[in-house]
């Protein structure tokens, strides 16, 4: 008996009409880094930022409600919802995946939480594929969540350059069982335990709870907490996980890199951007710099695969790589054959 195949039936977003633009990032550092520099090196033309209302769980919603209307699912018929939203959200130790579960209409959907940092989409794609092939209740399943972490960058503190993209929004996507279509195909995801407390929002957990003394720097207290360690370790480690990965997942799909049509990356600095492209022998046709969203953590490869359906860069037979990176620290890639099985 031939095992089933698992296929995506569409995509949804939501971005938040406000934006920061590199000038105002700028000013924030206080002069450090300067307009050209944020735009040229850490590749922020405007990121995206919360306005009223743009809670994670609720941005995960609107997401949610805009994959139901581009793929015309009934959303009675989405068995599982597994939200990949932030743990920042309205309401701490709420679950996302029920709140949405309830705003869209999917009644006859169980939900979970998982949490994977900025490789939680990757990851989660993973786990609705492997749960659609392991259950024979399961035919549907919806991933989505939202993402606003840009709320607790410090823009004083120079180690956190690196998260100065960090943006907000939100992304939905739909996978079937026995679709024949758009087909998630092998996934590789590799993970280093070691670097997992090198960064974090610091102050408002159980080890250091928020205080009257400590009030206003908690609401910006996502910093490196071991940035020499975390440095030195990613310096040594990113770049050969995150092509494992990529190899890896190639092999599982019965590809190689050569194969790949487009890649729906990430957004990281620019120079990290292109040697990404060059190593993989890929021009900047065959992806999307995300200079104009800035970083949307795990939303970014919904993000990027959604503008590259609307640019027709993803069309009938492209093969689609997804990479994902998350602190604490993941590397995670999957390959996807667009078009008929």
């Amino acid at each position: 008996m031939n095992k089933p195949n698992v296929g995506i039936v569409g995509t949804g977003i939501y971005v938040p009409a406000h934006k920061v633009t590199a000038k105002e990032i700028s000013e924030r550092t206080n002069g450090v880094w300067a307009e050209e520099a944020v735009y040229k090196k850490l590749g922020i033309k405007t990121k995206t930022t919360p306005g009223p209302g743009d809670g994670t769980q609720e941005m995960g919603v609107k997401a949610g409600l805009d994959v139901l209307k581009n793929t015309k699912i009934d959303p009675k018929d989405i068995d599982v919802i597994i939200c990949v939203g932030e743990e920042w959200k309205e309401y701490p130790l709420t679950t996302s995946a029920l709140y949405i579960q309830d705003k869209i209409g999917a009644v006859n959907a169980w939900g979970i939480d998982v949490a994977n940092r900025c490789c939680t989409t990757v990851s989660a794609m993973k786990m609705a594929k492997d749960m659609l092939i392991a259950d024979d209740e399961i035919n549907v399943i919806m991933v989505v969540g939202g993402y606003r972490n840009c709320d607790f960058v410090d823009y004083a503190d120079k180690d956190m350059s690196m998260m100065y993209n960090l943006g907000a929004g939100a992304g939905a996507l739909i996978l079937k069982k026995n679709y024949n279509r758009n087909l998630l195909l092998g996934s590789h995801i590799i993970a280093d335990g070691s670097l997992s407390r090198t960064a974090g929002v610091e102050i408002g957990g159980t080890e250091v709870p928020i205080t009257h003394e400590n009030l206003e720097e908690s609401r910006k207290s996502l910093r490196l907490m071991d940035p020499v360690k975390m440095k030195k370790r990613l310096n040594e480690v990113s770049m050969p996980n995150w092509f494992a990965c990529i190899d890896k997942a190639l092999e599982k799909s019965n590809y190689e890199r050569k194969d790949i049509d487009y890649l729906a990356i990430l957004h990281m600095k620019r120079s990290g951007h292109n040697g990404m492209l060059q190593t993989l022998g890929l021009t900047e046709d065959q992806t999307i710099y995300l200079e104009e969203y800035g970083h949307i953590g795990q939303v970014d490869q919904i993000l990027s695969l959604h503008l590259a359906l609307q640019q027709k860069k993803v069309k009938e037979g492209s093969v689609v790589c997804m990479i994902a990176a998350g602190i604490g620290y993941v590397w995670a890639a999957n390959i996807i054959k667009w078009g008929e099985a």
